[in-house]
């Protein structure tokens, strides 16, 4: 089934902005959340865990910002490598993805 979005159209593009500064919210949130964490068990299982969670969470703000990033600066939906449209199919499932599937593939090794 194909999704026939229009990049362009500024009411999903405020839908898609909408989406994601909720998630920059809820991320920042559990980012301070984790952070703020102090109770130390004694358990390195458990610091190793809460550590993985931080980097988690640091990776998916990043990931947020930078779709915000680029759709303040117009290149929202266009692939950073080669410059083609990402597939409105991709950008439903993963808001913030950068590159279209072949150059993600190239990236990804």
């Amino acid at each position: 089934m194909s999704v026939d979005i229009d990049v362009s159209d500024q009411n999903w593009l405020a839908g898609v902005r909408a989406s994601l500064n909720d998630d920059l919210t809820a991320q920042t949130a559990r980012l301070r959340e984790l952070t703020e964490m102090s109770a130390d068990t004694g358990d390195p299982g458990e610091a190793h865990n809460r550590a993985a969670l931080v980097a988690a969470t640091r990776q998916n703000l990043e990931r947020t910002t930078g779709a915000l990033r680029r759709i303040a600066e117009g290149s929202y939906g266009r692939c950073e490598k080669c410059d083609a449209p990402i597939p409105a199919e991709r950008l439903e499932i993963l808001p913030h993805a950068r590159f279209c599937m072949p150059c993600q593939r190239h990236h990804n090794g």
